[in-house]
Order: structure tokens, then sequence, then C-alpha cells
């Protein structure tokens, strides 16, 4: 893709993280309160079933484990971590330790999609967690070691997810709508027991509950998810790990706009901050000048290094 592509396509991917960035403003406002499992299997699961029906096609050969493995990581582990690193720790405190999930990206983009670690990755990392500590630190709060654990494992998850994405690619034939489904019936199926356990479900639903399940599954998870994978598939990895730092941005403005919460000067620097480690993040890596050195490993042929590189290709009646 040429640079102007590029750009498109990040603005485009940018906007599931900004709508993921709306998720606690509507949990507060319109959802049953104490309810983060039923959130997060209802935001899911649904949607991801009735794109099953559209695509009328399951998961075959390898993709019997590995749509799970992608729709347990990208969807279903990830949103359970991050509602209970969200209980267990105060203030933005989650957000902040879940910003280090571009540095698992970069070095997981090492090792798996064999990307060269760059120095300008490293900057943008340390320029988005400072961001995010900036927006969201608020004074001294003891740290509860779950809640620790849990945002860490959360940034591993979404890291995990989006290299394991990005190197097995989606497979011939398969539609990024029924792709997409997959990942979150699989992940739905993962919350499900939880939720089925662990809460006890509401006594009714009110309207504005209703309207905010139709928020979360529809612009929240299908949607949003819809867009993501797709970016996943024209962008390097590490670049779009680095949109997912979009999500506190939003969250931190809807609060100052919705809720009539304070924008202090230290947390609109966190937002520039942020904003500047996201455009670095994009910033494709320089062109091979000359031949390669003798002994270097040359890409091999073939399906398996394809989904490394490039972007997926289309198949006629298949959506783009």
């Amino acid at each position: 893709m040429t640079s102007r592509q590029n750009l498109r396509t990040a603005a485009l991917t940018g906007l599931a993280p900004a709508v993921w960035g709306s998720t606690y403003l509507v949990a507060t406002e319109l959802l049953p309160p104490d309810r983060p499992l039923l959130a997060t299997t209802v935001r899911t699961l649904p949607g991801g079933l009735v794109l099953l029906v559209l695509g009328r096609k399951l998961p075959a050969g390898v993709w019997w484990w590995r749509a799970p493995v992608l729709g347990f990581l990208n969807i279903g582990a990830f949103n359970f971590l991050l509602f209970l690193a969200a209980y267990r720790l105060p203030g933005g405190i989650a957000a902040m330790i879940m910003s280090a999930q571009p540095m698992f990206v970069v070095i997981l983009a090492a090792v798996l999609l064999a990307d060269r670690i760059r120095a300008l990755h490293a900057l943008a990392c340390a320029m988005g967690a400072g961001g995010v500590a900036l927006l969201v630190l608020r004074g001294t709060a003891s740290l509860d070691t779950l809640g620790v654990l849990a945002a860490i494992g959360g940034a591993l998850c979404m890291a995990l997810g989006i290299t394991l994405t990005k190197r097995w690619g989606r497979p011939e034939g398969v539609g990024l709508l029924t792709f997409t489904g997959w990942q979150l019936t699989a992940g739905g199926l993962v919350l499900l027991p939880f939720w089925l356990t662990l809460e006890d479900p509401p006594d009714g639903l009110t309207r504005s509950n209703v309207i905010g399940f139709a928020h979360l599954i529809t612009l929240g998870a299908v949607l949003s998810y819809i867009v993501w994978f797709r970016g996943i598939e024209r962008l390097p990895a590490v670049a779009v790990s680095f949109l997912a730092l979009g999500s506190p941005v939003v969250a931190t403005l809807l609060g100052y706009l919705v809720k009539d919460e304070k924008l202090s000067a230290l947390q609109a620097a966190g937002m520039a901050l942020i904003l500047a480690a996201v455009v670095l993040g994009q910033r494709p890596p320089p062109p091979n000048r000359g031949p390669a050195p003798a002994g270097a490993m040359t890409a091999a042929p073939g399906p398996a290094r394809r989904d490394l590189r490039e972007p997926h290709p289309t198949t006629p009646g298949e959506t783009p």
C-alpha cells in the first residue's frame, strides 16, 4: 500500500479503539450496575452468532483450533481481564499498565513475524506509556496484586492476539464478516460459563439498558472488530498496537464532555504525548537498500510467508 492508503487504513482502524473508549461511559450510565461479565458476554456472543448465520461457514482444518485461540485472546480473555483489572485497581491505573501492550507487540513481532525492533518504536512505547500515565494517574494509590496481574495479562492477551492474527492471516474463501464472527462467538462462549456461575442475572432491563446493550453489540463489537481485524490484515502489527492507545484518550474526553469531569493541563499534555506516540508507531520501516548479505534468510514462497508480510487477498464474493 502507498503511504496515503496506509494513513486512511490507520485512521479507519483507529475508530475501533475510539469506540471502545466509550465502553466505560456506556457501562456506568446505561447498563445494569456491577455486571461486567454480563456486559462482555452480551457484547460478544449475540453479534458473533448473527455473523455466523450470515456467513454460513464454520472453521475447517487447523482453523478449528486457531479461531478459538484468536477469539480467546482478542476478545474473551482480554475483556475478562480488562474488567477484572478495572474493578480491582483505582482510577486509571489499569489503563496505564495496559499501555505496555505496544511494547509486548514489538517483542512478539520480532519473535513471531521476524520484524526488526526499531529504536523509533521503543521511543513511541515510552511516549505512549508516559502519556497514559499523565492522562489517568491522580495522586497516590495502593495497588491490588490480582488487579495488576490482570492488567498485565490483558495487555499480553491483546498483544499476542494481534501478532497471531497477523501471522496466521485469514483462511482462503472466508470473508472478514465470517472471520470476525468466529472470534466473537469463541470469545463469548469463553465468557458465558463465568457469567452464569459468578454473577446473578439482573432483576429486569430498562430502556436505557437495552440502548446500552445495543451499542455494545453493534458499534462496540461487530462493527469495531470488523474494522480492527481489517486493519491488522493491512497494517504492520506494531502500527496497529499503537492505535489502541486512543481508547483512554476517548474515555477521558467523554468524561469531560458528558460527565463534566475536569481536564487538567497534565492530562492535555498526556493526550498530546499519546497522539505523538501513535503517529510515530505508524512510520513504515525504511526500504531495504542493496542486496541481502550472504547467508541471510530469504522469504520462502507459499501462503505462510504471505500471511506474515501481505494483506490477505480477497476472493470473488468475499467481503473486502
